[in-house]
């Protein structure tokens, strides 16, 4: 079995995804004890798509976060770097466009989405800050990024609790239920090393993004994090105040 590590190189990230593409949704409802239903909605609301508008769902895996846009008749495109996501994907969803690329090197013009949305995906590129950009890039004036990723509970005690769930607990269930428990590992260490809520809620700001925010959910197990492109874009870093 293969598992990526904290250096997070493209073929050995997408080998893993390759490898737990098949019980991939079963696993990840399992491991968040259910919850995943409840972070989809707060995502789709947070992106406010409405018919008409054009979606870019990057890191979408198997389609799961595309569909809502989808049944709303918002047109979506589904965009992940694993084949294996990809088929599986696309034989559950052949109404969605599923599309293979890279955060860091998206296949997309300037100027070309209402909105971008990643769940649980941004931590696993390598040289995430590089795909920052690239989302800021493809996205219209006006347009919406939202984030949805694993971040720092904010209550002291409950985050001793979740720390010891990652690392002893859901290893342990993964090998139950899933086709490679080996990548879950890989998973709860790329969130202990992940930066907290404020500190992406800068790296996003650093990438030109306005009005950046942020929601907590399930005590700050994940949040969302949400930023506009102004209307007269810099594709540079000019200097953004927190919202």
């Amino acid at each position: 079995m293969n598992r990526a590590d904290l250096n997070k190189r493209k073929d050995a990230v997408t080998a893993m995804f390759d490898q737990v593409a098949p019980r991939y949704d079963l696993t990840n409802d399992v491991l968040s004890l259910g919850q995943t239903r409840g972070w989809r909605k707060a995502v789709t609301e947070a992106v406010g798509a409405v018919p008409g508008e054009f979606v870019l769902d990057l890191a979408a895996g198997t389609g799961k976060s595309s569909e809502p846009f989808a049944d709303a008749g918002v047109k979506v495109v589904a965009a992940d770097l694993s084949l294996g996501m990809l088929q599986v994907g696309r034989s559950r969803r052949p109404d969605i466009e599923f599309v293979q690329a890279d955060a860091t090197m998206l296949p997309f013009a300037d100027d070309s989405f209402d909105a971008v949305t990643i769940s649980y995906g941004l931590r696993n590129v390598e040289g995430y800050h590089r795909a920052l950009h690239e989302m800021y890039r493809v996205t219209k004036p006006g347009g919406r990024l939202v984030i949805a990723e694993f971040s720092t509970p904010t209550n002291k005690a409950f985050r001793k609790v979740y720390a010891e769930y990652l690392v002893k607990a859901l290893p342990g269930m993964a090998k139950k239920v899933s086709s490679n428990p080996e990548a879950y590992e890989y998973l709860a260490e790329s969130i202990e090393a992940w930066p907290d809520q404020d500190g992406l809620a800068k790296d996003i700001a650093a990438a030109g993004w306005e009005n950046v925010q942020y929601r907590n959910l399930s005590g700050g197990i994940v949040a969302v994090h949400r930023g506009i492109k102004g209307e007269n874009p810099a594709y540079g870093a000019p200097e953004i105040k927190l919202a």
